[in-house]
């Protein structure tokens, strides 16, 4: 007979445990021996030691190298590795080998269709960034050929994109006025572009792609369709024709500057070119939307709409009755400006500033569109080769009168419908673009503002997701309060106020679910060995005389100690419920530590302040199945030599098997 006092319930007699013999259990002694028809307890493994040096390089592998970059080099020979080595930092050397004229038709195709799309939308965001017409143009020629060379994404467009476009004008106009310093303000766009490649370029060669992630999906969705509404009130000036507006963006001072010149600044003639065409370019949309086939009318709308209303113009000479137009487009190529970057000087630290802030924006929105597009092609996409490519494109950009560029979600859809094959669209952009720029810029002189304001309009709408907004108020109300709370700071305030209100709140809610993680109480599924939450599964039942504790978190200094006084509160009202209901006391706590992925010394501290104040209650201390990482740490602190080892078990049907066998039925 095995002797169970040990762990039989206190203030039980040697007599009761004799009557026990109706559950077989064993006890859980050091060795875990058992006897014939008791039922065996596996012993809780205890994983053999590391080397620190070992367990230091895991550590960093896993954290900076889990998709194992390396591993096609591995066993190969030295010329094999440099051919290796040369097309993983340009890809096209890879699958250009496998490159066909079936493919190129498709990327033809595509390439002429985003043009068609890109070149109207550049010379409007280049207004967005306070920028003459040709920078925008000029960032769709550089840019996305550096891309193809090194870029692993084959639907992603690369170009100048509505949000970073307003935010870096944003930024840059609180630095200099445009108007009255064109020169340094153009200087500081190439410096913030330089230093917003070197931002992407760096978190892709040191491997950081991750710290992109705590910008979380829901503070995007909010961020964008604030961006979106400010985007398109700023387009009241070109749409309107009003010529003195306000330099802010919020909501408030935009419809004070738009009421406050109803009767002396609004162009009528203005309006009804604007109107017209807005009309047209949504109903394209439509036509795009309700039917798939249809793909290439929105793409093209706006190129038909630049063409129709510049002829209009041009032949009505309507800029004579106040309609603004954009004059004069400067021809030919970009031009160097590697000497106009500020390397020195005062505006050196404000250009680095906005630089990681337009950066880092523009480095989320390029990754979320690659991703998107990748998994609908099924193929991988590697992040930290695409920031290494972004990174890349803008330095060589800054250095050829480029601003950032980044991935458009617009053109890469257009380009993703009209059947790309590979990255060789955007070449075939570029080169259209480079046709445009040596060609057709003075074709460009009596374009209207107020279409491309309309063109604007219509390019933003899309970025409004309401249908994602109702799904994350849904799924998480947390999440849904980070996204109105981007989207409301970016509306009232500014974007770098509510780019910052959206990180803010992505950071809240990481501490948040760091320093109070979820604990729950766990009861018997009837009939199994299962224990799962009582609120989860209102049939499970709780054992007599025990209280069974969840913790579902790693247990580290900021939570340790909030999850021991949860554990006792949990203790706390328990007992209170069975006293008021007479029945027997808690015995025993159980902690269920499955979800326990780490703990730290301030983890074990707490638990040690946890057994110490449940010996004052009478009530033992009994943990189940602990993890690899945490039992050890257990045994390096001698925790689990002062609660004892044989409370500690492999799962938590054992524990209660064993703590209180005659409370429990075989299944």
């Amino acid at each position: 007979m095995v002797n169970n006092q040990s762990l039989s319930p206190m203030g039980h007699s040697s007599d009761e445990e004799l009557e026990m013999k109706e559950v077989d259990v064993t006890s859980l002694s050091s060795s875990h021996r058992h006897t014939e028809n008791l039922p065996y307890v596996h012993k809780v493994g205890l994983p053999q030691k590391q080397n620190l040096l070992k367990e230091f390089k895991n550590t960093v592998k896993e954290t900076f190298f889990a998709d194992e970059p390396l591993r096609p080099f591995k066993d190969q020979p030295r010329s094999r590795k440099f051919i290796l080595g040369v097309q993983a930092i340009f890809p096209i050397l890879e699958w250009g080998r496998d490159y066909n004229l079936t493919k190129f038709k498709g990327d033809l195709i595509a390439g002429l269709t985003i043009a068609s799309l890109c070149i109207p939308q550049d010379i409007g965001y280049s207004k967005l960034a306070n920028l003459d017409p040709q920078y925008g143009l000029y960032s769709s020629f550089v840019p996305p050929l550096v891309y193809a060379f090194m870029g692993s994404s084959r639907d992603i467009a690369i170009g100048p994109v509505a949000v970073v476009s307003l935010l870096l004008g944003t930024l840059l106009q609180d630095v200099i006025d445009p108007t009255k310093h064109p020169a340094e303000y153009r200087r500081l766009a190439f410096t913030a572009t330089f230093f917003a490649g070197i931002t992407q370029f760096t978190l892709g060669f040191l491997r950081l792609g991750f710290l992109i992630d705590f910008l979380s999906h829901a503070a995007i969705v909010g961020f964008m369709a604030g961006a979106a509404i400010t985007i398109a009130l700023q387009q009241l000036k070109g749409f309107l024709g009003i010529k003195n507006f306000t330099k802010k963006t919020d909501i408030v001072s935009v419809m004070h500057s738009v009421w406050g010149s109803v009767h002396h600044g609004w162009n009528w003639q203005t309006i009804v070119i604007g109107a017209a065409f807005l009309g047209f370019l949504l109903f394209a949309k439509y036509i795009g939307k309700k039917n798939k086939k249809f793909f290439w009318v929105p793409a093209i709308a706006p190129l038909i709409s630049v063409i129709l209303s510049t002829f209009f113009v041009y032949i009505t000479h309507a800029e004579k009755d106040g309609v603004q137009i954009v004059r004069h487009i400067k021809e030919g190529i970009n031009p160097p400006s590697v000497k106009e970057i500020y390397f020195t000087g005062e505006y050196l630290a404000k250009g680095f500033r906005i630089g990681i802030v337009a950066g880092m924006v523009a480095l989320t929105e390029a990754i979320a569109i690659g991703r998107t597009f990748a998994s609908m092609k099924d193929y991988q996409l590697d992040g930290n080769k695409e920031m290494v490519a972004l990174g890349t494109m803008n330095v060589v950009g800054s250095m050829t009168s480029c601003y950032v560029a980044t991935g458009s979600f617009s053109r890469s859809a257009v380009n993703y419908m009209a059947g790309c094959k590979t990255a060789v669209s955007n070449i075939v952009m570029s080169g259209v673009v480079f046709l445009t720029l040596e060609l057709i810029t003075p074709l460009f002189k009596y374009t209207p503002n107020a279409i491309l304001s309309s063109i604007i309009i219509t390019a933003v709408i899309g970025l409004i997701d309401y249908e994602a907004a109702i799904l994350i108020w849904k799924i998480d109300k947390f999440d849904f309060v980070a996204c109105m709370g981007a989207f409301i700071g970016v509306i009232f305030a500014s974007v770098e106020m509510g780019l910052l209100i959206a990180i803010s709140i992505s950071f809240a809610k990481i501490l948040l679910q760091v320093t109070r993680p979820r604990t729950a109480i766990l009861g018997n599924l009837p009939r199994t060995k299962v224990y799962r939450n009582i609120q989860q599964y209102p049939g499970a039942t709780k054992v007599p005389g025990v209280l069974i504790v969840r913790v579902d978190s790693a247990i580290y200094f900021s939570n340790s100690n909030y999850v021991k006084e949860r554990i006792l509160r949990w203790l706390t009202d328990e007992e209170q419920q069975l006293k008021a209901k007479s029945l027997p006391r808690i015995q025993f706590l159980i902690v269920e530590m499955s979800p326990v992925t780490d703990i730290d010394t301030s983890g074990i501290h707490a638990l040690e302040e946890l057994y110490r104040s449940l010996l004052k209650r009478d009530v033992q201390l009994v943990l189940a199945n602990p993890g690899q990482v945490v039992i050890d740490k257990l045994h390096a602190s001698n925790f689990a030599g002062k609660i004892g080892e044989d409370k500690i078990f492999l799962t938590v049907a054992d524990a209660v098997l064993t703590c209180t066998p005659k409370m429990v039925e075989e299944p």
